[in-house]
């Protein structure tokens, strides 16, 4: 149940740009997976879903370099240090599932059309958003960009294809940062340890991640999967919040 739970959450955020690290972890701590080795294996199945999903956007010529980049490098090395940030069980629980919330929350606002005309003078200071959120993505096995995504929408950063290609890009840098520094602060023994018994969750989310972002906008539209990601992802931190 739990492998089939990784496959949906793969599909559905791989099919609107992102991980579902975020998802993961909560469905990890569901079930009472080791909260110090969870970040890990979300993280992993992150980097896993947006690996493919970057490789798309870059040979179609989608990802705004520059831009993209930016962003990403700003939030690195605060994901790097929300990795190696100590924390305590019931606070990390606290985090993820108002971060779940608000996450679901952020897929829920409106898109701008791509005819809204030039950037919000908003947009230039996007960096400064970008850095707060590599910290969560280390800290508690996010990968930011469902949180960054929104906020280049409504400045109207770019065009909706090249955010989605930034977002992918934001998440697979900051989920490789903050994995470095979850094994730094753990020890690196702890990777063959949280994997040991994830080898199945990979899978599901390789199947899942594939099959999202090659069949799922065709399926359905894509307001409809955000609408399903966005209540999976405030049930699982409802579910948190209430335990």
């Amino acid at each position: 149940m739990l492998a089939l739970g990784f496959f949906v959450t793969a599909l559905l955020y791989a099919s609107v740009g992102f991980g579902g690290g975020s998802t993961y972890s909560a469905l990890l701590a569901l079930v009472g997976f080791d909260y110090r080795l969870l970040p890990i294996v979300a993280l992993c199945c992150n980097i896993v879903v947006v690996s493919g999903s970057t490789v798309r956007f870059a040979r179609s010529g989608l990802v705004p370099w520059r831009g993209a980049l930016t962003l990403a490098l700003v939030a690195a090395p605060l994901a790097f240090l929300g990795g190696l940030t100590p924390i305590k069980e019931a606070t990390f629980l606290l985090l993820l599932g108002l971060s779940l919330i608000l996450a679901g929350l952020a897929l829920l606002l409106p898109r701008s059309p791509e005819s809204e005309g030039q950037p919000a003078p908003a947009a230039r200071w996007m960096g400064f958003a970008a850095a707060p959120l590599g910290y969560l993505a280390g800290l508690v096995g996010i990968g930011g960009g469902i949180f960054l995504a929104p906020l280049l929408h409504l400045t109207r950063w770019n065009r909706a294809r090249q955010i989605a290609a930034t977002a992918s890009l934001f998440i697979l840098i900051n989920s490789i940062a903050g994995l470095v520094g979850q094994l730094t602060k753990n020890g690196p023994e702890r990777f063959a340890e949280a994997l040991g018994g994830a080898l199945p969750l990979l899978v599901a989310v390789i199947a899942g991640g594939q099959l999202g972002s090659l069949m799922a906008q065709r399926l359905l539209p894509e307001k409809v999967i955000r609408w399903l990601t966005a209540a999976l992802t405030i049930w699982a931190g409802s579910q948190l919040l209430l335990r």
